[in-house]
């Protein structure tokens, strides 16, 4: 099959490789779709540390396609070839402590590749014609969505995660800080979740896509958005979701609040940063991480598919996977209002 093969940072090419085989509780499927996320940016460029785990690595996680082989077991649990279905890149170990409790996203067999599978940062990814998961971290799609809207599932249910995190429910005002896909996509969650108001705060031509939207917007560039803010919401929003995740917009995002209000940060941050944690004492403030999904993909799904969560107005460009230079440049530089860039599988 042909995938994308990552040598070094910044090396890349495009190789003939050999097919996966599913193993017991997997499902080999034909990948249609595989949205490029900041994350595979990062990960390309070296900025992480830890991930990818080894050279050579095919990377990518935001993937959707069908089921073209099942692997001993999988049958019994529903899945059958032709099913269309969208990957989660976690499959946990369903064990440990945190797995019990629902949250295993911080599955403690993390690392152990035996226990853990993380497709597309320590286990192979889905940039390539075929992939294998776990049925644990495979989901079916509903009728009613195109591939290009179910690409968009798993970026959806972080973003569904993050507005769990933040407790959003109705009656809220919500603020979200960054107006990527993420940004956008918890947009639409917490006004799922019965938000009475959503702010996007952001700056730049994806600003004006959460306004096309029909989000209220506030440009972070003005000399004092934090004022603007209040002249919006005067006592501060009860919840803010920093989709940005930078030495910027995590105190902005604080400074937002409510008393009493609470802060749910998805952005991975890249580089140190200071707080000024007196606020969090003297206005009880919270301050929580989101990281990946804790059970969020099925719901997500249900989300898109009765137009609540709006997915396929995300995508803003298509590129055949020998183009991958081109769409991860776009994406990383927003190219002509780059937003979502999918990798098409179907496209020669």
């Amino acid at each position: 099959m042909k995938a994308l093969v990552l040598t070094a940072p910044n090396e890349f090419s495009i190789e003939d490789v050999a097919d996966p085989s599913p193993g017991p509780n997997e499902v080999l499927c034909k990948v249609r779709r595989v949205g490029i996320c900041g994350t595979d940016v990062h990960m390309i460029q070296g900025d992480y540390p830890m991930w990818p785990a080894y050279h050579p690595f095919i990377p990518g996680h935001e993937w959707t396609g069908e089921i073209v082989a099942l692997g001993e077991g999988s049958g019994d649990f529903g899945f059958a070839v032709g099913d269309r279905v969208a990957g989660s890149s976690h499959s946990p170990c369903s064990y440990c402590r945190n797995c019990i409790k629902g949250r295993y996203n911080l599955c403690l067999s993390y690392g152990n590749p035996r226990w853990h599978d993380h497709y597309g940062h320590t286990s192979q990814g889905s940039f390539a014609d075929y992939v294998v998961h776990n049925i644990r971290s495979v989901f079916k799609v509903p009728d009613g969505l195109d591939y290009d809207q179910a690409a968009v599932a798993d970026p959806g249910s972080i973003a569904l995660h993050a507005t769990n995190r933040g407790q959003v429910t109705e009656g809220h005002a919500v603020v979200v800080v960054g107006a990527g896909p993420v940004g956008v996509l918890a947009a639409d969650c917490a006004r799922a979740l019965g938000a009475s108001r959503v702010i996007v705060a952001a700056r730049g031509a994806r600003l004006d896509i959460a306004a096309k939207l029909g989000f209220e917007t506030l440009d972070t560039t003005l000399d004092d958005p934090v004022a603007a803010l209040r002249s919006m919401v005067p006592l501060g929003a009860d919840v803010v979701v920093d989709a940005a995740g930078t030495p910027q917009s995590i105190p902005l995002a604080l400074s937002m609040l409510a008393r009493g209000g609470r802060c749910s940060t998805v952005g991975i941050p890249t580089k140190e940063m200071s707080l000024d944690l007196a606020p969090l004492v003297l206005d009880e403030l919270e301050l929580v991480g989101a990281r990946a999904v804790a059970g969020e993909m099925s719901s997500i799904l249900d989300l898109m598919a009765d137009g609540r969560v709006r997915a396929g107005e995300l995508v803003t460009h298509r590129y055949p996977l020998s183009e991958f230079g081109t769409a991860l440049e776009v994406t990383a530089n927003r190219t002509d209002g780059a937003m979502k860039v999918l990798i098409d599988m179907d496209l020669e």
